[in-house]
């Protein structure tokens, strides 16, 4: 497998937070319902300051928040005032129109702070890209997962090696945490059309590939595919069905017809938008 593709993310800066973003790219805009990837680096925020990424809007897509390391504080349009701990799944679908904030919460920017962790877009089926908005809080104990022969996989959602989890997906998806002590191997099979697997650190290699840490591989449709650890590694795994059709992107913003997109533009920059309550501040629309 000496093909296999291989993205470089682009570095980022988000709200003062690092970032690698994997997707979209130019290679490859969405790996089954999965239309962005944001790898949050280990970063340390010293006292008095923290993570403030301000009210901002979405339509067409659900967000996925999962942190390795620190807290994140989510509050959105809907009235949701949620803590994030590492290891829970923050999941807001957008549908129509929702606004939301993250931050670090007060407690933690008067002492300092790391955060560490990944967040994706996954793009909502045409048919229901103009439902209501929805948000799900899943507590870590409540992700179901296995471990063995030094292999743990965590399923953050979707459906995979036999396991489900109650994240209320939308589509056909996979969405793992791989920790893989030195030796140990997996074998990732076609169960979901498509796959990638992002290498988070460690000596990890996919059919004899060796997988350099912050990237992502792109996995080759309708093969099985075995993940060896020459030391220990940690990846994430996404994938799912193809996409009902191409979509668009522009800003905070994903849908079918570029209509909507449009239209939710002028309503933004127009402040014809749901509200987080008690948010004063906002991203504007960029140019």
């Amino acid at each position: 497998m000496s093909d296999l593709p291989l993205i470089q993310p682009r570095a980022e800066t988000v709200a003062g937070q690092p970032i690698l973003r994997a997707l979209p790219s130019a290679r490859v805009r969405s790996i089954g319902p999965f239309v962005f990837f944001d790898h949050m680096l280990p970063h340390r925020y010293p006292p008095g300051s923290g993570m403030n990424v301000r009210q901002h809007p979405h339509i067409g897509l659900s967000t996925l928040t999962y942190l390795f390391e620190g807290q994140l504080q989510h509050r959105d349009s809907l009235g949701s005032d949620q803590q994030v701990l590492p290891g829970d799944v923050s999941w807001m679908t957008a549908g129509a129109a929702v606004a939301h904030v993250e931050r670090t919460p007060d407690a933690l920017r008067a002492t300092g702070s790391a955060v560490h962790g990944v967040q994706v877009w996954l793009a909502m089926p045409r048919g229901q890209e103009q439902s209501a908005p929805s948000y799900r809080h899943v507590p870590a104990a409540q992700l179901p997962f296995s471990e063995s022969l030094g292999v743990r996989i965590t399923l953050i959602a979707g459906t995979g090696f036999c396991l489900e989890s109650p994240v209320p997906v939308l589509s056909a998806t996979l969405y793992a945490e791989l920790q893989l002590q030195s030796g140990a191997t997996l074998l990732i099979d076609t169960e979901h059309a498509e796959r990638a697997l992002y290498v988070l650190d460690g000596e990890l290699e996919l059919d004899g590939v060796t997988l350099p840490p912050r990237t992502l591989a792109i996995l080759p449709a309708g093969l099985d595919c075995l993940l060896s650890a020459r030391g220990a590694g940690q990846a994430m795994l996404i994938g799912g069905g193809a996409l009902d059709g191409p979509r668009r992107m522009n800003w905070n913003f994903v849908a079918s017809d570029p209509i909507l997109i449009e239209q939710a533009r002028q309503r933004w920059a127009l402040g014809d938008w749901p509200r987080v309550p008690g948010e004063d501040e906002r991203i504007e629309l960029p140019n």
